[in-house]
């Protein structure tokens, strides 16, 4: 049955895709280019070419193509998806003023199609040699010249028969054709400055973000502790070890007391991507650096992500605990592990403690916030939700996490979701930028 329901969704995926990429090539080639021009043969090609790189990069990963297959197709599918999505939202907002703006310039008459006037009804409306006096009485004509029964009347029905096809004004085309390569022009530009500016933010690496948590049993000696908070790096066929790099030298730069890698460090199998991984061996923390699985090692192998992440020098947190000098300090594995029969034990991680030491907990994704409640956690870490990671994605994830971003508050359990250090798909951010964040706890006891 979920087999079922998963392909009827991917059905409507594609469907959904092909309609919008018609829509597009029906605004952005064919109403701007000339028919059997270069330009609409080339916009053509397009249109196919580019969903299927998306769709590629898509299913390469999962599909076990090799590695360098999945490079080859990644950049330009997933960039496209991006810009796909900007040009959608930028087009839609160009029908209106594309409505507007031809209403405006096309004169009424233009509008509508006239026909050709008939032979005789151009007869009757011929300007006669000498113009007429207005202020002169119209002169009765001749009886000679009356009309007679037996003249034949003009048949409407005949005329209209024998009349040319419609004509249309060639500059209403011309005015339509400057109008679609304007709104189109305007709309390509905008969404690929959007998605260029939002490469640029994941591609220079995170920004440092600092937070204060007050915590209610931490001891004063622990005030002032501060943990480098890490999600969402996403390693994979886009980021490799220059991204890595320039994550490990924001949170070294940190000085922090502790390292917290809190799930989704990759998007591969440790043989594609470690190498990828490897500077992370230069991280530097007085407690330490810890990890807890994201979905996303699930989908890459997590086992030997474990294993891997403790060659590296990491401290893996599967469903376990560590006592620190001030608090404890947990991990569970992420819901994802479930379906390997691996998820979350909280009663494993926390269930035997001493509840008047402070607890904090690193879970990959906020939904496990009631749990954390109930477990008398006081400050949950997770990732997970990018922060949207492409605007209005922000409120695509609000619908499925507890919080998206930020510090909030559940009962007496306060939790922390940073935006993440990386990006998932297109190397892109818009209205969510990736960060690393330094929670310093404070007592109250201070």
């Amino acid at each position: 049955m979920t087999v079922i329901v998963v392909a009827l969704v991917a059905l409507a995926v594609l469907g959904l895709l092909a309609l919008v990429h018609r829509w597009l090539w029906v605004r952005l080639v064919r109403d701007t280019t000339r028919s059997g021009g270069v330009a609409r043969r080339t916009g053509t090609v397009l249109a196919f070419v580019l969903p299927l790189a998306a769709v590629a990069a898509l299913v390469a990963g999962r599909a076990g193509a090799p590695f360098p297959l999945q490079q080859a197709v990644a950049w330009p599918g997933f960039m496209w998806l991006a810009v796909l999505l900007y040009l959608t939202l930028a087009m839609l907002v160009g029908e209106v003023v594309r409505a507007v703006w031809l209403r405006r310039v096309t004169p009424p008459d233009a509008r509508v199609p006239v026909p050709v006037s008939s032979p005789a009804s151009a007869q009757a409306s011929a300007p006669t040699s000498a113009p007429a006096d207005p202020a002169a009485e119209p002169a009765p004509a001749p009886a000679d010249r009356a009309p007679t029964a037996s003249a034949p009347a003009a048949d409407p029905a005949a005329d209209s028969a024998t009349a040319p096809a419609p004509a249309f004004d060639a500059a209403v085309l011309t005015r339509r054709r400057f109008v679609a390569r304007t709104v189109g022009g305007v709309a390509a530009a905008a969404a690929l400055a959007t998605v260029g500016y939002g490469t640029y933010g994941v591609l220079r690496g995170p920004r440092v973000k600092r937070v204060r948590v007050p915590l209610a049993k931490l001891p004063r000696a622990a005030h002032g502790f501060r943990i480098a908070v890490v999600s969402d790096v996403h390693l994979g066929p886009i980021l490799g070890a220059a991204h890595t790099r320039r994550v490990v030298d924001a949170v070294n730069g940190t000085q922090p007391d502790l390292i917290a890698v809190v799930g989704d460090l990759v998007d591969g199998s440790v043989p594609d991507l470690g190498r990828a991984a490897e500077p992370l061996r230069g991280l530097r923390a007085r407690h330490g650096s810890f990890f807890v699985t994201g979905n996303h090692e699930y989908f890459s192998g997590a086992e030997q992500w474990v294993d891997h992440v403790r060659e590296l020098g990491m401290q893996p947190l599967e469903n376990a605990r560590r006592a620190l000098p001030y608090f404890d300090l947990a991990g569970v594995n992420d819901v994802a592990g479930e379906s390997e029969g691996h998820g979350p034990d909280f009663r494993a991680a926390l269930g035997d403690r001493d509840r008047s030491r402070t607890a904090v907990l690193l879970a990959h994704q906020p939904i496990v916030i009631h749990d954390a409640v109930r477990h008398g956690v006081d400050l949950q870490l997770s990732g997970h939700t990018h922060g949207g990671q492409l605007w209005p994605g922000n409120y695509l994830a609000e619908l499925a996490n507890p919080t998206v971003a930020g510090l909030e508050r559940y009962g007496d359990t306060q939790l922390y979701v940073s935006r993440g250090a990386g990006a998932w798909g297109p190397p892109v951010r818009v209205g969510a930028p990736s960060d690393i964040t330094v929670v310093e706890l404070a007592s109250y006891q201070a």
